[in-house]
Order: structure tokens, then C-alpha cells, then sequence
């Protein structure tokens, strides 16, 4: 065993972050911790790191295990290089016969100016190096807060193999969901203070979870029962005269006494949008350069109602800058954005507006909107708040009293009461909580205007996207058609080496002179029947994509649903081919016969 941790009890305020609970981690383990925001994740992190004290309970580790911790949010020497902060707690032998295996880590992590000064760097670059320094460190259990945050998709990559190749104890908070079905063993959900166990990855646990919950209702069920038939015997008048009598009412009581099982409250979103005309957004050869270089060049596209497009690239790209420039935000050095007269943009940026740490939850968003119209009806600023798990003893408290994914939460809540009709969304998976994700995803197919997003969680642009805009950091915006998996495998198949082709057999003559063309017994029969198979193709491809579309968020199901979807489409286009050759064939017949 490598880290235990037992009877642990944490009061924030007037929130039980946790109530008497225990952990346990052996060597090999890999646990991923999840919960919904604000339940005391990233607190229970850093008394595991034994950087806070707990009101109670005992943290028992051997003093010669070593522990390496990732903060959510880390400090640093502003005035330190990026090289000189990886080795900031460590002698100077030690950075010597590591400092190649930490530039090797850094220029994975997208960092490449050893000496550039950590007071430079932009909040996601600053992650990037507390990674790295997080993981050169030789520890026996790895701690991480959110370490897939800021990470584009080939270094999220080479973290997945990286951890999964990592023989001591691993403890992380993610709401990656692919990260957790590759990289953990066990799952521990924070839940109303407690801590749920599972020995599972992430599609296993949602099983035992279900299961879980099933369990716990089909006993209230029962103690329900035995209620009603106790409280009709209570109500008939019997007294306690016998001792059998009294052992009786003292089981009632007690199971009267009994608590239900708590569920946890989840997240409710209606559309909300005001109307939008037919002209969107025109982008006409627009054009952005900085200091020399050219970020986005010659880029045109007329938004349309039902886009759902997802922006990726690696990180510095210009992802954000694209957003800004079709937000209106930035204007472009030359081409224009021209925005319909009823569009109403809700721009989600990464940095968040600057929120007033004093101002109260409710005077923040009243100040935006006193109501807001849905389709489920007209909500209060209030009840939009309750909506979006902030009841009242929550909406009178301070911002500054948030954690980061209710800060996030209220960010998005914000967006989200100015009824816009377009959503530009740039890392609106950053620090939300799976919960909130999959209300969100749901939200967005529903949502009645377009949608652009740039993330790098792969589960959810495989959910949202439609399209995909490849920044690729050369002024070049490439479109591709299909979610991130799609995109994904054609970046894949382009980056192959080339097979050497070899020569093809040539074809066989068909008859010459008085021979007359016709099919084969085998061809009649395949033209006759050929139609109908590739209807039937057609169907089943079209039942998979809406089987598809409400899936959830089983993504083990979507991936399997997805790869049968692209197994179809390839005996189709087979299908296809060999219906061509034969019409062309039968045509040549039927001429032949005229």
C-alpha cells in the first residue's frame, strides 16, 4: 500500500466537502476521482498531497514514498525560465542528468523556449510546464489536477501512453472521458461528501453505477412497503403490551427513521434563443497576421443555421483567433466578416470575463437578465440559477467563494441568459465537471442555431461536430466533413507512407467481332437484385446515425455504433461501384440488341 486515508472529514463554510471517509491506494493503482463541480475534488487532492489538513481523520504514508503534485492552478517564480521552474525543487545534480529527458517531456507538452521567462507564458503554457515538472519528479504516486487541460490532441496522446507505461500509484481529477477508459483501473466518485469505489474504467463504472443506483432504489422500494403495512398495524391501535409487540414498533420506527438514498441533483438546460434571419455570418477572404506571421489566410465561409463545426489544431494555431475574427471581435488586415442584423453571438472564451470576486452569484446574473425565455417556458433569473445547480444558500454567497468549475459554470450560465442564436464556444469542456458535459452536449444538439466550438476533448466533438476546421498554424484552414474521429482517421491515412503500386493485371478483353455481349447467370441474378441491397444499405446506415445521435453519453457504444457506421459506408461504396459497371454493361447489351 502506498497512501491510505481514513475517517477524513473537510467543512468548507457551510459545505461537507467530506464526511468521514476513507482511501486507499496500492501500487499499480490508477484512480481517476470525479464528481460533480464544487463537491471538494481538488481539496481532496491536496490533503492526499498533504497540503491541507483535514477537520479529522488520519493520512498514513511510508516516509519513503515519494508523492509529485500537479495543482489546478500552480504557483510559480514569475521571474523564472521555463527550465530553471522544472527543476525549481531540485539540486543541481539531479536537473544535470535530467535536463534532456525534460526538454524531451517539454517540446512533447508544445514548449520550446527553455529560457523564456514563466511571467511570459499564457496560463495554458504555465500548465504545460507544471506538468512537466510534475512528471520528471521520481515519485511512487502521481497526483494531477485536471493534467489534460490545455493539452491539444497529440500531447493528450502522448500523456495517455506516458501514464499508462507509469508503474507507481496514479490519483487524477479529469473529465476526459476517453482518458479515463484508457488510462484508469479505478474509478472513486465524490458525491454529497462521500466517497463510491469502483474497480472499473470509465465505461465499467458507468455500469456499476447504474447498477448501483438500481440497487439502492429497489431497496427503498422494499422499505416502503414494509412501511405502509407496518404504519396500517401502528394505526389499528395495537400497543406495545407484549415484548414481541414492542420489538415491532421499535423496527418501525427505526425504519421510519431510515434515510432515503440521496441522488445527485443534475443540471437542467433549456434552449434559449431569440430569432435569426436568414443571412448569418459571411466570412470573405478574410486574413490575420502577427508579428510577421500569418495566422489565418484567404479564408471564406458563409455560416449556415445548422453548422455544427469543431475547430481544432495544435495549440498556438490560431484556433481562438478564427473565433474571435468571426465574432467580430478581432478585425481581420484584410477580407470581411459581414454579421446578419438579428444575430445574437454568445461567445464563450477560454479566459472567461473577468469576474468580480465580491459581486454576489445573484447580482451577477440578474444584472444580465432579470428572465429568460425557453421552450420549456419563461424562467426567472433565479430559477435559471437553480437550474444550473446553484440553489439559494449558493446564489447569495460571493463569486471569490466558487470553486473554478462553478466559476466556469456560472461563466457559461451567463453566455447562456443573453438568449444568443449563434454559439462560438472556445474549451467550453475546460473545468466542467462529466455531469455538466453530457447535460451540455445534450443541450447543444437541441440548440436551434449554429455552433462552433474549438476543444480538444475528443469524446466531445465526436458528440457535436458535423464538420471539422483544421487551424494548422500556416495561415491554412482545411474543412473537413465528420466529427474528430473522422477527422482523426483521414489525418491518419494521409500521413501513411505511400504503398508502391504495383502493376494491375490488365483487364480482360471483352468479345470481339460477331460475339455478342451479355451477362453471366451470376451477373443477371446480382443486377436483379442489386437495388434492393443498396436501399437496404442506405437504411442501415441512416438507423446508425440516429441510433447515433441518442446514444448519451455511452461512448463505448458511440465508438462501436461509429466504426459499424464506417464498415457500411465501405460496402456501399463497393456496392455502388459494382451497380455502375453493371448498368454500363447493360446498356451496352441493350444497345447491342436495338
Amino acid at each position: 500500500m502506498l497512501l491510505s486515508a481514513e475517517h477524513l472529514s473537510i467543512n468548507f463554510g457551510s459545505r461537507q466537502l467530506l464526511e468521514d471517509v476513507n482511501f486507499y491506494l496500492n501500487e499499480g493503482d490508477k484512480t481517476g476521482i470525479i464528481g460533480i463541480n464544487g463537491t471538494g475534488k481538488s481539496t481532496f487532492l491536496r490533503v492526499l498531497a498533504g497540503l491541507t489538513e483535514a477537520d479529522s481523520g488520519k493520512l498514513m504514508r511510508d516516509p519513503n514514498v515519494q508523492v509529485s503534485f500537479l495543482s489546478q492552478n500552480p504557483v510559480m517564480d514569475e521571474q523564472a525560465t521555463v527550465l530553471e521552474q522544472v527543476f525549481l525543487h531540485f539540486p543541481a545534480e539531479f536537473r544535470e542528468l535530467n535536463e534532456y529527458e525534460a526538454k524531451m517531456m517539454l517540446g512533447k507538452l508544445g514548449i520550446t523556449d527553455y529560457e523564456q521567462k514563466v511571467g511570459t507564458l499564457s496560463g495554458g503554457q504555465r500548465k504545460r510546464v507544471a506538468l512537466a515538472a510534475a512528471l520528471i519528479h521520481p515519485a511512487d504516486v502521481l497526483i494531477l489536477d485536471e493534467p489534460t487541460n490545455h493539452l491539444d490532441a497529440a500531447m493528450t496522446a502522448w500523456l495517455e501512453d506516458w501514464l499508462r507505461r507509469f508503474s507507481g500509484g496514479l490519483i487524477m481529477v479529469t473529465h476526459d472521458r476517453y482518458f479515463l477508459e484508457r488510462v484508469v483501473n479505478h474509478i472513486t466518485e465524490l458525491s454529497r461528501g462521500k466517497l463510491y469505489h469502483y474497480e472499473a474504467n470509465y465505461s465499467k463504472y458507468l455500469e456499476l453505477r447504474e447498477l448501483r443506483a438500481e440497487m439502492a432504489e429497489a431497496s427503498e422500494r422494499k422499505r416502503q412497503s414494509i412501511l405502509r403495512v407496518e404504519r396500517e398495524w401502528i394505526m389499528r391501535g395495537c400497543r406495545a403490551r407484549t415484548t414481541k409487540s414492542k420489538d415491532r414498533i421499535e423496527r418501525y420506527e427505526a425504519l421510519r427513521d431510515q434515510a432515503a438514498p440521496e441522488q445527485d441533483e443534475t443540471m437542467q438546460m433549456a434552449a434559449a434563443s431569440s430569432r435569426l434571419g436568414k443571412k448569418i455570418i459571411e466570412l470573405e477572404g478574410i486574413s490575420k497576421s502577427y508579428d510577421g506571421r500569418t495566422i489565418i489566410r484567404d479564408f471564406s465561409y458563409n455560416l449556415l443555421r445548422d453548422d455544427r463545426i469543431g475547430i481544432v489544431g495544435n495549440n498556438g494555431a490560431g484556433k481562438s483567433t478564427l473565433l474571435r475574427l468571426i465574432a467580430g471581435e478581432l478585425t481581420p488586415d484584410s477580407g470581411s466578416v459581414d454579421i446578419g442584423t438579428t444575430v445574437r453571438i454568445g461567445h464563450f472564451s477560454q479566459e472567461g470575463r473577468e469576474l468580480d470576486l465580491n459581486e454576489k452569484v445573484y447580482d451577477f446574473i440578474h444584472s444580465i437578465a432579470d428572465e429568460v425565455k425557453t421552450d420549456e417556458g419563461t424562467f426567472s433569473a433565479k430559477q435559471m440559477m437553480e437550474r444550473f445547480l446553484f440553489p439559494g444558500d449558493l446564489q447569495h454567497t460571493t463569486i471569490g467563494r466558487l470553486s473554478g468549475g462553478e466559476r466556469r459554470r456560472l461563466y457559461l450560465l451567463s453566455i447562456l441568459m443573453a438568449a444568443p442564436n449563434v454559439l462560438l464556444l472556445d474549451e467550453p469542456t475546460n473545468d466542467l465537471d462529466i455531469t455538466t458535459l453530457s447535460i451540455l452536449e445534450d443541450y447543444l444538439q437541441s440548440f436551434p442555431g449554429p455552433i462552433l466550438t474549438v476543444s480538444h476533448d475528443r469524446f466531445f466533438l465526436d458528440k457535436m461536430a458535423a464538420q471539422v476546421f483544421e487551424v494548422c498554424g500556416n495561415g491554412e484552414v482545411v474543412r473537413y466533413t465528420g466529427n474528430w474521429t473522422d477527422w482523426h482517421n483521414k489525418k491518419k491515412e494521409e500521413a501513411a507512407p505511400v504503398k508502391e503500386q504495383k502493376p494491375k493485371a490488365a483487364p480482360a478483353e471483352r468479345p470481339k467481332g460477331n460475339q455478342k455481349l451479355r451477362f453471366s447467370y451470376k451477373e443477371e441474378r446480382e443486377f436483379s437484385m442489386i437495388d434492393g441491397e443498396i436501399a437496404e444499405l442506405e437504411a442501415k446506415i441512416e438507423d446508425n446515425q440516429a441510433r447515433q445521435a441518442a446514444c448519451g453519453s455511452d461512448y463505448v457504444q458511440l465508438q462501436e455504433l461509429q466504426a459499424a457506421c464506417a464498415e457500411l459506408e465501405q460496402q456501399l461504396e463497393a456496392k455502388m461501384d459494382r451497380w455502375m459497371y453493371l448498368t454500363e454493361l447493360k446498356e451496352k447489351i441493350d444497345a447491342q440488341k436495338a
